[in-house]
């Protein structure tokens, strides 16, 4: 069903791959490996969307979320959907945050050298992210040798003002720039201050007093930025609402007709096919 990078070493936690394991996984979510020609061969001739976790997310559940992500992505068949692993998480759980920062630059490196080297020079590739992953995918950006179609960067975590201080490069580098961002996000509201905080110890692009991007959107329209971005606050929002569950034991897609990842699914097709957002 839905091809991976897998930059991880470990299920939870763990180092970071220089080179990335290939995987494949099937109807039930089980993952086998491929090899590098396998991966070049069903992506030649095609666009390519690279799709990045966010922080906290262990392997099965990342593994979960982004293969049921592409279902409900429905993508046309000139479109490669590629999902991202890297170890934005630990054994100990959330509080591990102020040191991820920089595990999420080093993976959004390393996703670039790989595209740059090993996918075919012909493809055309755009990147979306959830929470932390807005760092993996900039990062991405950044070090690609061309520029990006589309970034779509849902519940940011990362600074608001990112776009036009610490990642202005990247984001001159890519078509159309698409943010998705709630007030109703908690995590954001409480945890991201709090993290960068503590963070800004280590990593000094942390800013304590900004709020997310994820959370108050950006402080203006520039450029390539597409609003709307700020979800309704009647919509309730929260920052596992994204993304489909990670749950394999929860049904997919489930008996409620209206699930909040299908809007965002709605929202990415409008990004890659270079339509209007009419929605948030």
């Amino acid at each position: 069903m839905s091809l991976f990078l897998n930059f991880r070493m470990q299920p939870v936690g763990g180092g970071l791959r220089t080179e990335p394991m290939i995987l494949r996984t099937d109807a039930d979510i089980r993952a086998s490996v491929l090899e590098l020609s396998t991966l070049q061969r069903l992506v030649s001739g095609r666009s390519v969307l690279l799709s990045v976790h966010g922080f906290n997310n262990g392997q099965s559940e990342a593994l979960c979320k982004l293969t049921r992500l592409e279902e409900a992505l429905a993508l046309p068949p000139s479109v490669a959907f590629i999902g991202v692993l890297w170890p934005g998480d630990s054994a100990a759980g959330f509080i591990s945050y102020p040191v991820e920062k920089p595990t999420a630059s080093a993976s959004g490196q390393r996703l670039a050298k790989f595209c740059n080297n090993r996918l075919p020079a012909t493809v055309e590739v755009s990147i979306l992210s959830h929470s932390l992953g807005a760092r993996v995918a900039l990062e991405t950006v950044r070090g690609l040798r061309a520029d990006v179609r589309a970034v779509v960067l849902m519940a940011g975590a990362i600074e608001r003002n990112c776009l036009e201080k610490e990642y202005s490069d990247a984001f001159a580098k890519a078509e159309a720039v698409h943010v998705l961002a709630s007030r109703k996000d908690n995590v954001l509201r409480w945890a991201f201050p709090a993290g960068n905080f503590f963070g800004q110890l280590l990593d000094r692009t942390a800013w304590p007093l900004s709020s997310a991007l994820g959370y108050s959107g950006p402080p203006k329209q520039i450029g390539k930025t597409r609003p709307p971005w700020i979800i309704d606050d009647k919509e309730d929002y929260d920052h596992g609402d994204y993304l489909p569950s990670g749950n394999k034991a929860e049904a997919f897609p489930g008996a409620d007709p209206a699930p909040t990842w299908r809007n965002t699914a709605a929202y990415v097709g409008r990004a890659l096919s270079g339509n209007p957002q009419i929605w948030p």
